[in-house]
């Protein structure tokens, strides 16, 4: 079995795929690792889930951050070396999250006021997933900003899975979390 280590990151450089190093604090390394705690994040809401289809739309969920992580750590100068005309998140991604949320909602509408998180382990770590989703979206407005290449629909993606996964915890929370005041 291969080391786990290289010692390659020693120098406080990270890869990125298809080549490339970056500094360990990179825009880009910010965005994808805050991408693969929002992963951790959704594992810790699957665990804590006891329902089985709930558990199963969260491990897509899961491995869809993964797609994003991997978009945002592509060496932006070898992007080419993707399948030709496709980039990694795609706007058929963002769109099955908005059919999604909308389904959920017009079954469910959402309570009008503020609540507080925790009304149970699954849906406390949901919303503890949606805020760091929303933190990794804030790391690609960044990059955005700082005029880095960045797909634009992992923006999307990243906007609209903070807002599934408030639906989605306020639907695992059913009735029993209380207004905030």
């Amino acid at each position: 079995m291969p080391r786990i280590y290289t010692k390659t990151g020693d120098d406080g450089t990270t890869g990125l795929l298809y080549g490339g190093r970056v500094p360990k604090d990179d825009l880009a390394t910010e965005a994808y690792g805050t991408t693969d705690e929002a992963v951790s994040a959704l594992g810790l809401a699957r665990a804590h889930c006891s329902d089985p289809t709930l558990g199963e739309e969260i491990l897509h969920l899961q491995r869809e951050l993964f797609v994003v992580g991997a978009d945002l750590a592509t060496n932006p100068e070898e992007r080419d070396k993707l399948t030709p005309g496709v980039s990694l998140v795609t706007p058929e991604m963002v769109e099955r999250l908005e059919v999604r949320i909308d389904r959920m909602v017009a079954e469910r509408p959402l309570p009008q006021v503020f609540i507080v998180p925790g009304a149970n382990p699954c849906s406390a770590a949901l919303d503890l997933a949606r805020s760091v989703v929303r933190r990794a979206e804030r790391h690609v407005v960044a990059l955005e900003r700082a005029d880095r290449t960045v797909n634009h629909h992992v923006r999307l993606y990243l906007n609209r899975l903070s807002d599934l996964l408030f639906v989605l915890a306020r639907w695992d929370a059913g009735e029993s979390e209380p207004a905030s005041r």
